[in-house]
């Protein structure tokens, strides 16, 4: 796998990206709090990614990631969603966070996008995967 890992100012770790060898699907694992600009950064990484070598499949893993981050949803709505698309991306697996907060930010993004973009959600990473990638087939 390619793997890109992006940390906050303090050096913890917020994103670590990466394209399967066979570019079959990308999973984007996101890790403790995140604010406005680390999704942005990270969601613009992911674009830059679809852009060098288009995917239709996202596996975005929330199992690390710590409370809200539904600030983003009004960027990620408006301007990542329909963008991605345009750029290839058609499926998307969800491994849910493990605290109220992260599953509630998901579930108000997903009641916007849903309908745009084929979304399963998950607890665990190996059914989120083993899905995501009979997807499209």
């Amino acid at each position: 796998m390619v793997t890109k890992e992006f940390k906050k100012p303090n050096g913890d770790t917020y994103l670590i990206a990466e394209r399967a060898d066979d570019n079959s699907y990308i999973h984007a694992r996101w890790i403790g709090i995140q604010t406005l600009e680390t999704v942005k950064e990270g969601g613009n990484f992911y674009v830059t990614m679809l852009k060098e070598h288009p995917c239709p499949r996202l596996l975005n893993n929330h199992k690390e990631l710590i409370g809200p981050w539904d600030i983003a949803n009004d960027w990620i709505v408006k301007e990542w969603t329909p963008l991605v698309m345009r750029l290839g991306l058609k499926y998307m697996s969800q491994v849910l966070a493990p605290g109220i907060y992260g599953k509630m930010s998901f579930h108000q993004l997903h009641q916007h996008i849903g309908d745009q973009l084929e979304i399963k959600m998950f607890e665990e990473e190996k059914p989120a995967l083993d899905w995501l990638l009979k997807t499209g087939k």
